[in-house]
């Protein structure tokens, strides 16, 4: 063999630089702690006669390793598990506040409608006391009215009585007696009755319009309305309120001027005004507008006289 031939060499591999400072850690890591419980003995104690045998930097490895493992995993763990906390107690957070936020609208919400509530109900409270009080005033009015109408009524009634009764006394000495009625028919409208007559007799020949009040165009309480107010006095604009007034008479004893209904007398659906001569003038209806009829092409149901 030649000198210079390769010897391979018996010696082991030489370690890493890490690996030797941790064997080196360790070694003297197990040296101190003997060294420790080797002071701490007592006196007597006799001498080591035994070797101690160091562990193989293997198992101390694998060990340090597996526990180092462990330890970093249950941080993790630990770690992943408070973020899980965190974010569940955020989510509930959220949560609740979305809860919050849209309970109080909620609640705002229902107040404003019990505002809203309470405010209509206010504003229909006043407008129902206000109309009371119109009607009542109306009421008053009316009863003033009917009050005035049934004086001036008896006044001219005893007036009138005082005439049929010289001319009945004329009469029955020149051809016997005759009826008040057949007088009434005979004698021509005079005063206020002679305006109402007038006014409705020239309204003839107009159109029928359901709440109309003329010039033009009429219904049936509305132009009973309009004759009575030529003749300077209110009415009522309503039929049935207009056939309550005054006083009922029959129709075998009507004046010119007297107020004729149909239905009865405080739930009258039409009105018309006696014009004399068993004839009558009314606004009838949209097919008809304002005629001129006798009494009996659609008989009344009753009269009432206001004069």
């Amino acid at each position: 063999m030649s000198h210079t031939a390769h010897i391979p060499s018996h010696r082991k591999p030489r370690r890493s630089a890490s690996k030797l400072a941790l064997r080196a850690g360790v070694a003297g890591g197990v040296l101190g702690t003997i060294a420790v419980a080797g002071a701490a003995g007592p006196a007597s104690a006799e001498p080591v006669t035994e070797t101690i045998e160091m562990p193989t930097l293997g198992s101390l490895d694998t060990a340090g390793l597996a526990s180092a493992v462990a330890a970093s995993a249950e941080a993790s763990q630990q770690e992943a598990l408070d973020q899980s906390l965190e974010s569940q107690e955020n989510a509930a957070l959220q949560k609740a506040a979305k809860e919050a936020k849209k309970a109080k609208a909620e609640a705002d919400r229902k107040a404003e409608a019990e505002r809203a509530e309470k405010a209509r109900a206010e504003a229909e409270a006043k407008a129902k006391a206000e109309q009371e009080r119109k009607d009542a005033e109306e009421r008053a009015s009316r009863d003033r009215a009917r009050t005035q109408l049934s004086t001036t009524s008896t006044s001219d009634n005893s007036s009138s009585g005082s005439g049929s009764s010289d001319s009945g006394s004329s009469s029955s000495s020149d051809s016997g007696s005759s009826t008040s009625s057949s007088s009434n028919e005979t004698q021509a409208p005079s005063g206020s009755a002679a305006a109402i007559v007038a006014f409705a007799r020239a309204q003839v020949g107009d159109a029928y319009v359901r709440g109309g009040t003329g010039p033009n165009s009429w219904d049936c309480s509305g132009l009973v309305q309009a004759a009575y107010a030529a003749a300077g006095i209110d009415l009522p604009r309503i039929s049935y309120d207009q056939s309550s007034m005054g006083t009922s008479v029959s129709l075998s004893n009507l004046q010119p001027g007297d107020i004729l209904y149909w239905g009865s007398r405080s739930g009258s659906y039409h009105v018309a005004i006696y014009v004399g001569g068993g004839k009558y003038v009314g606004a009838q209806n949209s097919s008809t507008g304002v005629v001129e009829h006798s009494l009996d092409w659609d008989t009344p149901s009753g009269a009432v006289r206001i004069l």
